[in-house]
């Protein structure tokens, strides 16, 4: 059982900010700019690989929505990010899939650190080509 298991069975407190029968979203107690929102499925998955692809496409749509919402709202905010850590890798701390919408504006210190690199298309080609067809054997 995680914190959000928590959460949406009414033992833990949370501000929410939109709840149907298949997800709930809430504000961050670990906000990366003010105005930060997690939305989680109401049925537990640990990872994606676990998630109901008609959830996982809901977690989306409600994020899209709460995107809009955040703009017109208080937070006012210039742009949104979108994050899901799928994997200890990936940073994901909580084991129960969870979206971040992340208001930003221009100078808020948020954004991706990382640096892209430069492959040459022969290597872009090889690994499309593996995950084509490990997406065929998944069929």
């Amino acid at each position: 059982m995680t914190v959000f298991t928590e959460i949406i069975e009414g033992r833990a407190p949370a501000s929410k900010v939109y709840e149907d029968d298949d997800v709930l979203a809430f504000m961050d107690i670990r906000p990366f700019t003010p105005g930060h929102l997690l939305v989680i499925p109401k049925t537990p998955a640990s990872s994606l690989a676990e998630l109901d692809p008609v959830i996982g496409g809901k977690l989306f749509q409600v994020g899209q929505r709460l995107a809009a919402a955040m703009r017109a709202s208080e937070v006012g905010c210039d742009g949104v990010n979108f994050f899901l850590a799928d994997g200890v890798a990936a940073g994901q701390e909580v084991f129960h899939v969870h979206l971040h919408v992340i208001p930003r504006t221009s100078g808020d210190g948020f954004g991706l650190r990382g640096r892209p690199t430069h492959p040459r298309r022969p290597d872009l080609d090889y690994l499309a080509g593996s995950i084509r067809g490990a997406l065929e054997r998944q069929s």
